[in-house]
């Protein structure tokens, strides 16, 4: 079995933030958000709602997106977050 990689992005309660991240294990990543295990960003902010998620077969695409995700604007995150997930719908609650 090859190991999957995933780009994600996050928001808290209000939709007022976005945080992206990538990483080789979403069902354990989105926990430690959801729990607050790791100080810091998503922590202060109360960010742990998953909202959007890509896979990919290997690190270097992840990351490569993750970027491209980071370096574009709010406006084109809500656009990508809203044609797969109208809703804004927790989607870790389907794992």
């Amino acid at each position: 079995m090859s190991k999957q990689f995933h780009v994600y992005i996050l928001t808290n309660k209000m939709h007022t933030v976005l945080y992206t991240g990538v990483t080789s294990d979403l069902l354990s990543r989105t926990y430690q958000h959801k729990t607050k295990m790791v100080p810091g960003f998503t922590d202060r902010y109360d960010v742990n709602k998953l909202v959007y998620y890509e896979e990919f077969s290997d690190a270097y695409s992840a990351i490569s997106r993750e970027k491209q995700l980071k370096g574009g604007s709010r406006k084109k995150k809500i656009e990508l977050i809203e044609n797969a997930n109208p809703g804004w719908k927790d989607l870790s609650r389907e794992f």
